[in-house]
Parts: C-alpha cells; sequence; structure tokens
C-alpha cells in the first residue's frame, strides 16, 4: 500500500451531500488499506481537515489522490483556534483526524467536540480503525467486558498506583504502551498480578505485526531479550474469582479522616479491615500532613 492509489482505480466514492457539521472520522492504524469509501467520500467533501500533524494526514490524502485545506489541531491547540474550526464548522462540513485511528481514544480531540456540541453544531462520527479494538478482538481475552485505561503513567510510584486502582475490575484492561516502557509495565504488573494473563499487541495491521500472549513475568523477559519496536496495546486478563481483591487503605483511611482525627480514623479502617491500628495510625497521620 507504499504506492499512492490513482483516482480511477478507486472504486466510487458513494453519494454524499456535504452537510455543516464536525466529522469525526478514523484513519488506518498502520495498512492504508484500512479506510472505509465513506470516509474517503468525507475527506474528499471537506472544507477543512483539522489534524494532529499535518504532514501525517497530508501522506494519506496524497496516497488517494484527495487535496483538502489542513488546519493543525493537536493537544497544544487554544481556544482561539478551536473557536476558528467550530466557526467553519457552522457553515461547511469540517474533519477531525489524529495521526493514526479513531480520534479522541488517547488523542487529542475532546475539548474541540465538547465545545462543538455546546455551540449547537452537528458533531458525527465516521468509524473505522481503532488499536484497542484490533488488539482486542486478536488477543483471545475475554472480550464481553472490557475497560479502556489509556496510557500507563511514566514514574514508577505512579504506574503501580494506577494499576492497584484497577485491581478489582472484573474486566479485561486495556492499556497503550511505548516500546522502551512496556518492560518495565510488564514488571509492575507481574509484581501486582503474577498468575494474570497478559498480551502484547504490538505493529497492528503492519508487515511485522505480532501478539504474544503469556504471563506477564514471561512477557518481559521475551522482551527484555528481543527489545520491541512500534506502537503497543498492551492487555490484562480479568482477575479469576479466587484472586483476593487489593484494599485501598489509604482511600478508607481518607474518608475517615473526613469525619474524624487520625486516631479514631485508624480504629475505624482497623475493625473494617483487620489491618493492625498503630500501622495504620501512622499512615493516617501521613495522609493528614500531606
Amino acid at each position: 500500500m507504499d504506492q499512492p492509489v490513482r483516482p480511477e482505480a478507486l472504486p466510487s466514492f458513494p453519494a454524499w451531500e456535504p452537510v455543516s457539521g464536525l466529522y469525526i472520522l478514523a484513519t488506518p492504524i498502520g495498512n492504508l488499506g484500512d479506510i472505509t469509501l465513506r470516509a474517503l467520500a468525507v475527506l474528499q467533501g471537506a472544507s477543512l481537515i483539522a489534524c494532529e500533524d499535518t504532514r501525517v494526514t497530508g501522506k494519506l490524502l496524497k496516497h488517494y489522490g484527495i487535496k483538502a485545506r489542513l488546519q493543525r489541531l493537536d493537544d497544544h491547540a487554544g481556544p482561539e483556534t478551536r473557536a476558528r474550526v467550530i466557526d467553519e464548522a457552522r457553515q461547511a462540513p469540517v474533519v477531525l483526524v489524529s495521526d493514526a485511528g479513531t480520534p479522541l481514544i488517547s488523542d487529542p480531540g475532546y475539548r474541540l467536540v465538547r465545545e462543538a456540541r455546546s455551540a449547537g453544531v452537528m458533531v458525527t462520527s465516521i468509524p473505522g480503525p481503532c488499536a484497542a479494538i484490533a488488539a482486542l478482538a486478536m488477543a483471545g481475552l475475554p472480550s464481553d467486558r472490557f475497560l479502556f485505561a489509556g496510557f500507563l503513567p511514566v514514574k514508577d510510584k505512579a504506574r503501580a498506583e494506577a494499576l492497584e486502582e484497577l485491581a478489582g475490575v472484573a474486566a479485561t484492561l486495556v492499556f497503550y504502551e511505548t516500546a522502551p516502557r512496556l518492560e518495565k509495565s510488564l514488571l509492575a504488573i507481574a509484581r501486582l498480578w503474577p498468575e494474570r494473563e497478559v498480551a502484547v499487541a504490538r505493529e497492528l495491521t503492519k508487515l511485522h505485526e505480532e501478539c504474544r500472549s503469556g504471563t506477564a513475568a514471561v512477557l518481559a523477559a521475551h522482551y527484555a531479550a528481543h527489545p520491541p519496536k512500534g506502537e503497543i496495546v498492551l492487555l490484562v486478563g480479568p482477575p479469576a474469582p479466587s484472586e483476593a481483591p487489593v484494599l485501598d487503605t489509604d482511600a478508607l483511611l481518607r474518608a475517615a479522616l473526613a469525619e474524624a482525627g487520625p486516631g479514631k480514623a485508624a480504629g475505624i479502617v482497623a475493625r473494617t479491615t483487620g489491618i493492625d491500628r498503630a500501622t495504620l495510625y501512622a499512615r493516617a497521620l501521613e495522609l493528614k500532613s500531606a
């Protein structure tokens, strides 16, 4: 799919009468063939395409012989830029795309969509590729319930806290991760949930697509020996019925501290959890002074 597509080689775009509004349009996550005919018709008829990176979107448009006016709109875009895009969407069709996949899924666009809806502008979605869904479909983990949790924090302590917060969720967890941070994330998961099944899906829809499953420790060892490249979806299976829930004692202490002093709060949580009161009292003092 590297060679540009000649317009005459494309199937006829479906009939589409351009209507003013904001179109949230999914683009390929790797293979440029993964775009719908409807998406191509909307891109061709757009008055303006708002995108993360004009160079990336420009390559996609060039591939399909589509010429369009582009406006950079990323996480750094201010309210003035969003206001200009919304003003145009009142009068003509405006498309929002991200560099790859479905906009707003760990990509920019939330503020623009929210403000456009508040302004009474028609907002609709042109569905298509999404890395999280593609990975979930091929990982072999339970898919009847899943939680997409975006990117894990970079710092070790924050990463561990984020995982602990999700420990009791009875669903497959889906994260995005970068190649340089994958091993650390797998080791953090291994410490917390050594028995859970984990899957790593990478280079989705591309030549070197891979989906590897196992425990987090086994996967961490594999990727330590074979450093990965590309963008990654990291999936963690749900807890087994026998897996003991992780108590968030800090949350319990904070709730008790809102109504009582450290000593009484520690006593309340100790009776609830069976944890040593002295340990809880020391932690309550830390939380109180934080």
